[in-house]
């Protein structure tokens, strides 16, 4: 949990740099900051997305993941939780979109899901330090451009990454490398998307994909069984 507890702690200190940052930049500099976010968050997406050699399963996890993903609303649900964080602030910044959009990005990447793994199987914390730097970086200008709604993805990572690494070792040979990498090209998808609709180009619902990034777990051994 090291790794995480790091990854949670720099996430929160790069977004209270990040709000007081934002108070003394000009709107026209946010707007254009949050679009290369965007253009960058799209290339962190095309780098995931091309690492799997099974683009079948891809597929199949995307499709039947976001048919599961609107049954439930994933997204509708994530902003009402934003929105509930914002009524029980009584304050008029926007929270919902900083917190949506900071927590598919923290939490979709490769090296969320790689160095969660790492952390819990081999103790290893190093993918997690660097993802920290890099969350604390981003934190930063997403907070300065969204507010401070960005502080409270670092819950998200907490539950999520942290969840990875206690039960990775219940899950060890689930987490097969190409399961790892088939995750990660979905989740290079979801930031395709997300990226997309940062830079105002589309109105994905990609919070609504999520359940695709979880299916290669259950697919693989299926095929297994079934082979």
């Amino acid at each position: 949990m090291l790794g995480t507890l790091v990854n949670f702690s720099a996430i929160i200190l790069g977004s209270i740099i990040g709000f007081f940052i934002g108070k003394n930049v000009k709107e026209k500099y946010n707007e254009t900051i949050i679009k290369g976010l965007g253009l960058t968050t799209i290339v962190i997406g095309v780098d995931n997305g091309l690492k799997s050699n099974n683009m079948l399963i891809v597929v199949a996890s995307i499709a039947i993941g976001a048919f599961i993903g609107e049954l439930i609303d994933i997204e509708k649900l994530l902003e009402n939780f934003g929105d509930s964080i914002e009524g029980r602030m009584k304050t008029k910044n926007p929270i919902a979109e900083g917190f949506f959009t900071a927590t598919l990005l923290f939490c979709t990447g490769s090296m969320a899901i790689l160095g969660a793994i790492q952390s819990g199987l081999l103790g290893k914390h190093e993918t997690l330090f660097v993802k920290a730097f890099l969350d604390g970086v981003v934190s930063i200008f997403f907070t300065a451009s969204l507010g401070i709604g960005v502080i409270f993805s670092a819950f998200s990572v907490l539950i999520y990454q942290g969840a990875i690494a206690l039960f990775s070792g219940f899950f060890q040979e689930v987490f097969t490398e190409v399961v790892i990498m088939d995750m990660s090209s979905i989740g290079g998808i979801i930031l395709i998307g997300l990226g997309l609709n940062i830079i105002g180009a589309t109105k994905l619902r990609v919070g609504n994909m999520i359940p695709g990034l979880f299916l290669p777990m259950i697919i693989y051994p299926i095929i297994n069984l079934v082979l």
